[in-house]
Order: structure tokens, then C-alpha cells, then sequence
């Protein structure tokens, strides 16, 4: 794609970024065919290629964002299932990061709008603050279908129906082995540490059983995503640069890995080398960059045992920030398969269910399309288990279905002697009980 950039305008690092990535685009439209917005409604201003567009005419003309360009650039998931199927590299992650960036500094958006984004940017990275909007969400919850503001009521419709006490296993602490492989961070994040406790146990006891040794670092907390997609790069840089000098600590001390358990976290970990390179912490910023590993990746590392149940069925569901983020597709597969669970697919994997961090929140209607296209696909394999590796898709599949969901880990820790994952009674579900491998 030909651009028209000043020299002056290349001189800021995010509009040459953003230069670079427009130059590679060739207006194919092979991204179109796994756009899930597109997929649903059909206008190509919701396709990657026509966002494209919109947003080279905004950056390249400087001109304050307007309404028609917003809308389409909000209603994107950031899924990133384009920058699997584009053939020419275009690093769409970026350029979009760079739009919403921009528009949050040049665009005044409806009173309501304000008022929603700063009480999620205030809300859900602070896990305490979270479980208390929680609370109060679950008791206003019988009131839900009386409020005629979709988003708030996806907001009160999302809290689970227990929430579960805060988990000590959170603490800064370590949890050593006799016969150390490994040294490794968990991150344990935000959002998941108010409403799942169980993933970041079930990890811990995994990981220690397998032979890594499990830092728990003091100062970790939210990774930055949740404010990063909605454009506010100074405060998602300034929760991102806490866990950098935190992690930072325990690099010098010798870390073989920094884990985390929530894709759409670790996509975003994993690109603080880029979202830092012109800072004073770019080089430990890329430090971290280059050991942030999802389980799965650290898992496969490690000695799984064989074995276990043949005829539990369990259904995995790729999250977006894993599969297109990350382009892990195969390591949670093939976890569950040598754990011994049968691993079915839906026919529409690629696509996304759309939670997409806080987007159920903001955008209900379109969402809710995804959801149920999911689940309708998920239920159709008849599984015993839907497993998933990131908390968002989780609370957003398990809204809409009766089959249980866990995380992967969750199943994989059973397996291999530990509990069996509370989510697959919640809802009053008959799952199979696994044999536990040796």
C-alpha cells in the first residue's frame, strides 16, 4: 500500500511503525475470510483491510478522529486471526494498538463511553476493587433484565454465581522442589485472581509437581492489556513497567521463565519489548519479552506422565490471543492428548468468542453473536469438558452452556494427582472421573 507520510511525521516512533505496516499490506482480502466481524456483518469497514484504510486516512491527513472511524475501530476484537491468514506479514496488532492510541488522545467520545472506560480502567486490574464490583454486580443481578443499558447489563451478567475467596497462593512468596529442573515467575494477573482462583493453584501444584521451582515476585499485578486496547498507553505502560522492574529482580537471580496462564496477558507480555523500545527499561523490557512463556510452552519442557482416561471427551476451545497471538496451536493438544483425554475440535476454531478482554463489555450485542456461535459449535462435538487456556473466553463461553469449562491446566494437574477441577460441578454436571497417572 503506498503511503504519504512527511518526513516529520516519521519522526514519531508509532507513526513509522505504523508506516511500515501499511507499506506491507497488498489489499488482498484473504483477511476477510477470518474476520469475525466481517463474518457477522458484512461491511467491509468491519474487515481488517477496510479498518486498514480508515485508519491510514486518519493518521496520514492528522485530522481529528470521527465517529464513523471510532465505531468501526471499536467493534475490531483484536482476535488477530488476520495476521495468521495474511500472506504478506502485516503486523495488524500494531497498527491497531496505534489507531486506538490515537483516538483516545484525539477523539471525545459520547459522556457514557467516558464514564464506562474510566470505571473499567479503574476496575478490572485491581483485583480487590474487582471482587467488590463482583459482589455488588451478583446482588444486583436479579435486577438485570430491568436495566435498559446493554452494556451495564453485560456488566452485571458477567459476575459468576460464587466468587471465590481470595487465594493465599497469590502472595509473594516461592514454592520450592527437592529436584529442581527449573526456576520460574507466575504472573498471576488481575481479573483471574478475582474470579478464578483455582487456575492459578492448580498451575503452582503442576508446575512444583514436575520439577520448576515457582516464584511468586513482589509487585507483579495487571499486565497492561485491558487499558492497552482501549488506547490508554500511559496508564497500561505504567502497570506494564511494575511488573518489568519486578521481574527484573528475579532475572538477576537466575529465571528460567516468566509463566502466565492467561493468553490475552501473555500476547501482550510478550510485546513489552516493543512497547518499551524507545524507553529507559527497553532492555529489561526485552528481557522479559524473551522469557514470558504461556504454560503450555513450559509444560511441554517439562516431564508429563501418559496415561489416563481414554473415554473423557473434552472439547478445546484455542483462544485468539493464544492461537493468533501467540501461534501456539498444538501445545495444549498435545498436553491433554499424553495426559490421556480424548481432544475434539469445533469446526470453527479460528474464530473467536468474543469476550476479547473487555470487549463483551463494550460492544454485548456483537459479542453475544460470537458467544453463541461458539457454543453452539462446542456443544455440537457432545464433550464431556471444554477446556480453554484463557479466563476471559472461559467466563464467556460458560455463561451460555451447562458443559463444564476449565482451564487446561486445571485438567492436567488432575491427571497428575491433583483435585479434581471445581468447575466441573458448578453446574451440576456428570463428568467422568479421571484414573490419576504415574
Amino acid at each position: 500500500m503506498q503511503t504519504t507520510f512527511t518526513p516529520e511525521q516519521l519522526t514519531d516512533p508509532g507513526t513509522k511503525r505504523a508506516n511500515d505496516i501499511l507499506r506491507a499490506c497488498v489489499h488482498c482480502g484473504f483477511c476477510t475470510a477470518t474476520c469475525p466481524t466481517y463474518q457477522i456483518l458484512g461491511d467491509e469497514l468491519d474487515s481488517p483491510r477496510g479498518r486498514i484504510y480508515l485508519i491510514k486516512d486518519m493518521l496520514e491527513n492528522e485530522r481529528v478522529p470521527d465517529e464513523k472511524t471510532v465505531k468501526h475501530i471499536d467493534r475490531c476484537l483484536s482476535c488477530l486471526a488476520c495476521m495468521t491468514t495474511c500472506p504478506s506479514g502485516v503486523h495488524y496488532m500494531h497498527l491497531v494498538d496505534h489507531a486506538r492510541a490515537y483516538i483516545e488522545q484525539n477523539y471525545k467520545r459520547p459522556l457514557s463511553d467516558r464514564v464506562l472506560r474510566w470505571v473499567l480502567a479503574r476496575i478490572l486490574p485491581y483485583p480487590t476493587r474487582f471482587r467488590l464490583a463482583l459482589l455488588g454486580a451478583k446482588m444486583g443481578r436479579p435486577f438485570a433484565r430491568f436495566i435498559p443499558d446493554q452494556r451495564l447489563r453485560a456488566m452485571i451478567e458477567m459476575a459468576p454465581k460464587v466468587i471465590p475467596p481470595v487465594s493465599r497462593n497469590d502472595d509473594p512468596q516461592t514454592f520450592h522442589v527437592a529436584d529442581k529442573k527449573m526456576r520460574v515467575a507466575l504472573m498471576t494477573g488481575c481479573a483471574q485472581r478475582a474470579l478464578n482462583t483455582d487456575i492459578n493453584d492448580a498451575t503452582i501444584r503442576l508446575l512444583t509437581r514436575l520439577g520448576a521451582e515457582v516464584v511468586i515476585p513482589k509487585g507483579q499485578g495487571c499486565c497492561g492489556a485491558l487499558t492497552h486496547h482501549m488506547g490508554k498507553e500511559s496508564e497500561s505502560h505504567a502497570t506494564a513497567a511494575k511488573n518489568i522492574r519486578a521481574w527484573a529482580i528475579e532475572m538477576d537471580a537466575g529465571l528460567d521463565a516468566i509463566v502466565i496462564n492467561t493468553s490475552g496477558c501473555g500476547t501482550t507480555v510478550k510485546d513489552y519489548g516493543h512497547m518499551f523500545r524507545n524507553s529507559d527499561l527497553a532492555a529489561d523490557a526485552a528481557r522479559v519479552s524473551a522469557i514470558a512463556l504461556d504454560v503450555s510452552e513450559v509444560l511441554m519442557k517439562l516431564d508429563l506422565p501418559e496415561g489416563g482416561a481414554k473415554d473423557t471427551k473434552v472439547a478445546y476451545h484455542a483462544a485468539c490471543s493464544l492461537q493468533h497471538g501467540q501461534q501456539i496451536k498444538m501445545h495444549p493438544k498435545t498436553l491433554l492428548k499424553k495426559a490421556g483425554f480424548t481432544v475434539l475440535e469445533p469446526a470453527d476454531s479460528h474464530l473467536c468468542c468474543g469476550s476479547a478482554g473487555t470487549y463483551n463489555l463494550m460492544q454485548p450485542e456483537i459479542s453475544g453473536q460470537l458467544r453463541n456461535r461458539k457454543v453452539q459449535t462446542l456443544e455440537a462435538l457432545q464433550p464431556d469438558i471444554i477446556a480453554a487456556g484463557n479466563i476471559g473466553c472461559m467466563m464467556q463461553i460458560g455463561s451460555a452452556t451447562d458443559t463444564p469449562i476449565v482451564h487446561t491446566v486445571e485438567l492436567l494437574d488432575w491427571a497428575t494427582g491433583g483435585p479434581r477441577p471445581a468447575g466441573l460441578d458448578r453446574n451440576g454436571a456428570q463428568t467422568p472421573q479421571v484414573p490419576i497417572l504415574r
